[in-house]
């Protein structure tokens, strides 16, 4: 964007806005300017702070007349580079638009404002005895989860980010407001919209009010870890824990190396071998039944070694060291930076996937390790990579390529939660084939000026 263009939109926008809501302060714009990824950084020429749907529309409808870019931010936990504005152009931080607009119990749904945290979400309905199912472990907005389609740890049980979706209101590049769905449980009517902006990544629009699903909170929660000998013993558990139809809450896999980690970095004393991290869901006298039943299919599965946790502060130790993993990869290699990889593969092919990316890092010589919910076959290869020695950037490139299209030439996808954002974009093609001709046209049509976060996903 030129000086005297940018002069002119700041006016602009100063006269729909206040000065506080719109800046070019270089620290600001720093801030918008990268995201939690290993990708390199770059600065928006504005940062404006929407306090209403009707000011970012003001927004969209200024940068729509001059053709300059509008790239969504909200808490800047991305890995996949989303937010970061390689075009220039104006960064819309939702962080003030933060409101709990209305809890409906008897209809189990929330609307919210985009800035909305998901842990700020939680502490209000747990008042009304509910609970927001998807945790991505971040203290994501609801906003950026949904725009990225984002999942975590309790998706076996409850699903994704676009399952918990009911309506979303968007403002599309023209300025114009729309809602992709309303409040009813299902619909027949018309194209699903929700479908549509959920994971897109604001290539579409900007999201700026959200009806949400939500849960009433378990009467019991039951947390356990299992270790087994081996990575593929764990994985066929799993299975088996699933095909029995066992209500599991949450499952995850962690590798040694990562048990090795977290023990340090969460002061825990887990046996350093392939771990299930399990939670199961329900009533006293159910979840004894199912406890009971998962440990006669673990065994079956040669756990080594199996403990259940009820208590409370037992229960959140163990998942707050699941949750930390990439933190203690980080702190455990000061200096580096983490780079995530993020593909999801069919149950059936999980084992092998996995192994062979383990083999993969074990070859390439980079400190990481393994995680991932395998209960929905989508699994990370955490990797920590000094940005500054082009032959671990490279090794580290390499590794991501090849998992990738392990899990592509399996049926799978190159992105389980995290997004496209650039890191993925490269893999479009291979994944959707003509179909990736179906996503441009709907961009062309909803943004034929391309200022909706260009060069994002597509």
């Amino acid at each position: 964007m030129t000086i005297e263009t940018l002069d002119k939109v700041k006016l602009r926008l100063l006269d729909c806005l206040t000065a506080a809501q719109v800046t070019d302060n270089e620290t600001v714009r720093t801030l918008h300017g990268q995201d939690e990824s290993y990708h390199e950084p770059a600065l928006p020429d504005l940062v404006v702070f929407p306090r209403s749907t009707q000011d970012v529309c003001a927004i969209i409808k200024i940068a729509h007349e001059y053709e300059i870019p509008v790239i969504p931010f909200g808490r800047g936990t991305s890995l996949e580079g989303h937010i970061i504005p390689y075009d220039g152009g104006i960064s819309i931080d939702f962080n003030e638009m933060n409101q709990i607009l209305a809890i409906e119990p008897e209809n189990l749904l929330v609307k919210v404002q985009p800035g909305v945290t998901r842990m700020q979400l939680n502490k209000e309905l747990k008042k009304h005895g509910l609970f927001f199912s998807v945790d991505p472990g971040a203290d994501a907005t609801l906003g950026g989860m949904a725009a990225t389609n984002a999942s975590g740890t309790t998706a076996v049980k409850y699903g994704v980010m676009r399952d918990q979706v009911r309506d979303l209101e968007v403002v599309i590049a023209n300025g114009e407001i729309i809602h992709t769905g309303n409040s009813a449980s299902k619909s027949s009517s018309g194209l699903h919209l929700n479908g549509l902006f959920v994971g897109s990544e604001g290539i579409l629009g900007c999201i700026t009010e959200l009806t949400l699903r939500v849960y009433g909170i378990p009467e019991h929660e039951v947390a356990g870890r299992a270790v087994f000998a081996t990575t593929a013993l764990a994985v066929q558990a799993v299975t088996a824990l699933k095909h029995a139809g066992i209500p599991i809450g949450r499952v995850e896999l962690v590798d040694a190396a990562s048990i090795h980690v977290a023990n340090l970095y969460s002061e825990t004393n887990y046996p350093e071998k392939p771990t299930l991290f399990l939670e199961f869901h329900g009533n006293e006298a159910g979840l004894k039944q199912d406890i009971e039943f998962a440990t006669e299919i673990l065994q079956q599965f040669q756990c080594t070694d199996l403990q259940f946790e009820k208590d409370t502060a037992a229960r959140n130790k163990l998942w707050t060291a699941r949750h930390n993993l990439a933190y203690a990869f980080i702190h455990a290699s000061p200096g580096k930076k983490l780079m995530s990889t993020d593909v999801c593969v069919p149950i059936s092919e999980l084992a092998g996937a996995i192994d062979y990316s383990r083999e993969l890092l074990n070859l390439s010589g980079l400190t990481g390790g393994i995680t991932g919910h395998v209960g929905d076959g989508n699994f990370h290869a955490l990797l920590m990579i000094d940005l500054n020695n082009k032959v671990e950037v490279e090794a580290a490139k390499q590794v991501n390529e090849q998992i990738v299209d392990f899990a592509l030439k399996r049926g799978g996808t190159c992105t389980g939660e995290h997004g496209v954002g650039i890191g993925k974009r490269s893999y479009q093609q291979q994944e959707h084939g003509n179909a990736l001709f179906v996503m441009k046209a709907i961009k062309q049509v909803l943004d034929p000026k391309n200022i909706m976060n260009p060069n994002k996903l597509l």
